[in-house]
């Protein structure tokens, strides 16, 4: 299903045209979708490196307030009805207040659920380092948004974040999952990972599976959530078809 050029945003004043394609998160033990993961992309699908390399620092805020509308518009439009994935910078997390995060909140009450909305901030930026980066992290849990932390493994802070603050989801990384089946370390450090995740109750999504015996390792490893290529590319302003196995679909 293919959305009209209207639904292309202009993030405020700032010129910057993008849109997003959206990639399934599967559920493997209930064989549906969890979740869509909502991927910045430019006017014609360009990475969303060429919509960021356009704005200033100053901007982000703004950037992050557009992009987070046009993502619920974009859901509404493809009849979307599991939970949505929206990818948050750290710079956008710092700007995150009581008075932005009530008005989104309450724009959402009887079209999206609060609670179907995941908020996503990688686990390689500094997170740590500050307290108000945590403070709000927490603070959109207060408001009933779920949190996942993205490439988990991929940096250096995760243990340190984990002690201060507890996600609703865990996102291994590529680099941690990829050729598991083979690798005696990353499957060392695999069991490690799930051990402290189904201790501190948070879910584990393997992202980045291209290849089946990535995921039959893993899903006899007991992971549920699944998301990467094996599945289903990212499809520009519509919903992907799941391939390789049947899951029931956004409604």
């Amino acid at each position: 299903m293919k959305l009209h050029r209207s639904i292309l945003k202009t993030s405020g004043t700032l010129g910057v045209n993008f849109s997003f394609a959206f990639q399934p998160i599967v559920d493997v033990r209930t064989r549906e979708i969890n979740s869509f993961e909502a991927l910045i992309r430019g006017p014609h699908g360009e990475p969303a490196s060429c919509v960021l390399s356009k704005l200033l620092h100053e901007d982000v805020s703004a950037f992050h307030q557009s992009h987070t509308q046009t993502v619920m518009e974009l859901a509404n439009r493809l009849n979307i009805s599991r939970k949505v994935n929206i990818n948050l910078s750290a710079d956008a997390l710092y700007h995150v207040d009581l008075n932005i995060m009530g008005t989104f909140r309450s724009s959402l009450l009887g079209v999206f659920p609060v609670e179907n909305i995941v908020f996503e901030v990688t686990e390689s930026e500094d997170l740590t380092g500050q307290k108000v980066l945590l403070r709000n992290l927490k603070l959109l849990q207060d408001f009933g948004f779920q949190t996942a932390i993205d490439d988990f493994g991929a940096g250096y802070s995760g243990l340190k974040l984990l002690m201060e603050y507890q996600p609703n989801y865990v996102k291994l990384d590529r680099h941690l999952v990829s050729n598991i089946h083979n690798d005696k370390v990353k499957q060392v450090i695999f069991w490690g990972v799930r051990q402290m995740c189904e201790r501190l109750s948070i879910d584990i999504v393997a992202e980045g599976i291209e290849n089946r015996d990535e995921y039959l390792w893993l899903e006899q490893a007991g992971i549920d959530l699944f998301q990467g290529y094996y599945f289903a590319k990212p499809a520009f302003e519509s919903l992907p078809v799941i391939g390789n196995r049947c899951f029931s679909q956004a409604s």
